[in-house]
């Protein structure tokens, strides 16, 4: 009997080990698998929130305003509409759920300078996507394009561009209004060059103050409305800053930017700061500044090589001639010329350097002197590379 009491002692206690034993690894195994089912939950949830704001977001936003209605809607884009425009009729259509989400969605996904005006046939059945591809697929003729104005381009230059591109048909539209800058008065600094007394005495009134930069523009729009765009970046790049230092030099806003264009057409851009102290050296000693570059603008020349007759052509923009800066810009500064122009190195204003002149015409590299001989010595050197260069470009 006590064998027996003592087996079933035995098994008790046995059963009571595997018991604990069985809870121990339960218990391990939860610790393991509880973060994952809570993780899983948890993502669950999100992915379930997650569906039904993206569900509530095609429906009301998105997606097709009516998914069961596929009747043909004409729907027309305009000459020259805005995307804004577009997206307003679009609207007033019933083809979108909101005008502000298919502009921002056009705009996002790149299609807002690829609508194309045409007739269009769409349905209540299409989504905001599909409606934004068909648009871009009508006769060819987009609402907006790119133009970009390169730096140190004349308004000749700009108006044979309009012309290439077919932006312009004849460059005389472009021409005639910068010529007297007359329906641009309202611009302070045009005004102020109107004003001036030297406006008949140019080439072209606006010549300098049609900045370059890439600007995006209507396919429809007229010269004169690219005119006032390119004007508007003028007066966003001549930062206030830059008219108190002109003013602390005893600068015009006309003065500098005839100057930054001048330092445009000298140089290449690491030169700029040293080519603008050469001129304010030679400015602040009472000396012409002898730019070839403005005797190119008066003559039309491309020749590095000038000749004795170039360099006396009676020019208010011949600098060999006239005393000071010429009568105004000869090209479109770039911001950085400008800013040469307002802070020239300090280093050749302080050595007093005067002259300079090209000594690599393929790159562009200057060489600088201070004296006169030094200068004519470098001349006698280089002036070889000018000749042949002239001729392998065949430069007129």
């Amino acid at each position: 009997m006590k064998h027996i009491q003592y087996q079933e002692e035995y098994d008790y206690e046995r059963l009571r080990e595997e018991r604990r034993y069985g809870l121990y690894w339960y218990s391990w195994l939860w610790g393991i698998l509880r973060p994952v089912v809570l993780i899983v939950c948890v993502l669950l949830i999100v992915a379930g929130v997650l569906s039904a704001a993206w569900g509530y977001i095609d429906r009301h936003y998105v997606g097709p305003v009516d998914a069961s209605n596929e009747a043909p809607v004409t729907f027309e884009v305009k000459s020259g509409s805005s995307l804004s425009r577009v997206a307003s009729d679009l609207e007033a259509a019933g083809l979108v759920h909101n005008r502000s989400v298919f502009k921002y969605y056009a705009d996002l996904m790149g299609y807002g300078q690829k609508i194309q005006k045409g007739t269009y046939t769409l349905n209540k059945a299409m989504n905001i996507s599909q409606i934004a591809e068909q648009l871009t697929r009508g006769d060819g003729v987009p609402l907006v394009r790119n133009i970009t104005i390169i730096e140190g381009w004349t308004i000749e230059d700009m108006a044979a561009y309009f012309v290439k591109e077919g932006i312009l048909k004849d460059p005389e539209e472009l021409l005639s209004l910068c010529r007297t800058g007359e329906s641009f008065s309202a611009y302070y600094y045009i005004a102020d060059v109107l004003s001036s007394g030297s406006a008949g005495q140019r080439r072209y009134v606006l010549e300098g103050y049609l900045a370059p930069d890439t600007y995006e523009i209507y396919t429809s729009a007229t010269a004169e409305e690219i005119v006032r765009k390119l004007l508007s970046q003028t007066e966003a790049v001549f930062k206030e800053t830059w008219h108190e230092r002109a003013e602390a030099m005893h600068m015009t806003m006309d003065q500098v930017i005839t100057l930054a264009s001048m330092i445009e057409k000298e140089a290449k851009r690491g030169d700029f700061a040293r080519v603008s102290a050469v001129f304010h050296n030679r400015l602040n000693s009472g000396m012409t500044l002898g730019s070839d570059v403005t005797v190119k603008y008066a003559t039309g020349t491309a020749r590095m090589s000038l000749t004795n007759q170039d360099l006396n052509v009676n020019s208010p923009y011949n600098t060999y001639r006239r005393q000071g800066l010429p009568i105004g810009p000869i090209c479109s500064p770039s911001a950085a010329a400008i800013e040469a122009a307002l802070y020239p190195d300090e280093s050749f204003i302080a050595e007093k350097y005067l002259y300079f002149c090209s000594k690599d015409p393929d790159t562009g590299e200057l060489y600088f002197s201070k004296t006169l001989a030094e200068h004519e010595a470098a001349v006698s050197i280089y002036a070889p590379l000018w000749q042949a260069y002239d001729q392998r470009t065949g430069a007129q």
